[in-house]
């Protein structure tokens, strides 16, 4: 078996904290992720005027979407619309979703995937503001859980349930063992 690797996207004006969370999370893990900027070069600024520098740009030439074993959504505004205005990302998450893999998404973000039709008849949560557009797309909404994985789709709120989707990934890869480690860890109090 392969070791997973992942690819977290990064916008500008994404929400820095739901991004490098999954980074962080993930690299305790021992899986390997790889930023990858949607803006106009390597260097993202988040919605909260945070600089940070992708290991690589959408357009590189060598760049492989398709080898990456999971596609991850961060949310924030702008940052949620200039992820979806991004033409390459998009053929990738709906070819991702044809074929079954892995998708996740956080905070607004979620509304991607509804307004791509990708999750019609699926449960799924978002930021609350987003709620609506979740279910205009036929999404089955879960107000009230911090993070929801319906297939190959794993979404969540926000900012504050951060960890808790970071930790989702590392569970699909790792299992729950790992998961537990990782709450010791970092000393995360939460569910």
């Amino acid at each position: 078996m392969t070791k997973p690797t992942i690819a977290v996207f990064l916008a500008p004006g994404c929400e820095e904290i739901e991004a490098l969370t999954v980074v962080d999370i993930l690299f305790r893990a021992g899986i390997e992720c790889h930023t990858i900027s949607v803006g106009e070069d390597r260097l993202v600024t988040s919605s909260h005027e945070v600089s940070m520098l992708a290991n690589r740009h959408i357009d590189d030439a060598d760049l492989d979407l398709d080898a990456y074993d999971m596609l991850v959504l961060p949310g924030g505004i702008p940052g949620t619309p200039n992820l979806h205005a991004n033409d390459r990302l998009m053929a990738a998450v709906r070819a991702f979703a044809a074929a079954n893999r892995p998708v996740s998404a956080i905070c607004a973000a979620p509304s991607i995937l509804a307004k791509e039709g990708l999750l019609e008849g699926r449960r799924a949560t978002s930021n609350p503001g987003f709620h609506e557009v979740l279910a205009e797309h036929g999404a089955e909404v879960a107000p009230n859980e911090p993070v929801v994985v319906d297939g190959n789709f794993t979404t969540s709120q926000g900012m504050g349930t951060a960890i808790d989707f970071a930790l989702e990934i590392v569970r699909r890869y790792k299992g729950d063992d790992e998961v537990e480690r990782l709450k010791g860890a970092v000393v995360y109090w939460g569910r």
